[in-house]
């Protein structure tokens, strides 16, 4: 059996996460997608340039896409190419899944949302979620579960 060779620079894990998606939504389905990204916008992931903020999942004609999500260009990669941060970025989803994500988009109140980018090996893949808005009550009890989570561990430590 031949060894296996590392990477050398190779980044692994998750490149950027949506923080503010698991605070204003409730989240019910998540989904992988691909997405179609052009060469400095990869070498801009790995550099770490990017945000999720205020980014969704449009569903029009068939197809996914990604808006609103900002992926800033590197100086020294984007000197030759007039390079658009804020493009929208085709989604790469199987049918079966597009169809599951027309469904319940058509519902009242549901919406489709991007909670993370990440790699999978070479590739960039997006996680999107199907998700619910989370009124203001629900904010505060989510607050309220998270510190007495917080308080019985540090009971617990002593």
């Amino acid at each position: 059996m031949a060894k296996k060779q590392k990477g050398t620079g190779q980044q692994s894990g998750t490149i950027i996460l949506n923080k503010k998606a698991r605070h204003d939504f409730h989240i019910d389905e998540k989904f992988e997608a691909g997405i179609a990204l052009t060469g400095w916008e990869v070498k801009s992931l790995r550099a770490g340039k990017a945000q999720l903020v205020d980014s969704y999942v449009l569903l029009k004609d068939g197809e996914a896409w990604l808006v609103g999500t900002q992926i800033q260009p590197l100086t020294t990669v984007s000197t030759h190419i007039v390079a658009d941060p804020l493009r929208d970025r085709k989604l790469l989803l199987h049918r079966k899944e597009l169809a599951k994500l027309f469904s319940a988009a058509q519902q009242k109140g549901q919406t489709c949302i991007c909670t993370a980018l990440y790699w999978k090996k070479h590739m960039v893949k997006c996680e999107i979620a199907i998700a619910r808005g989370k009124k203001e009550f629900d904010k505060r009890a989510t607050q309220k579960e998270r510190d007495w989570q917080r308080q019985k561990q540090r009971l617990m430590r002593q």
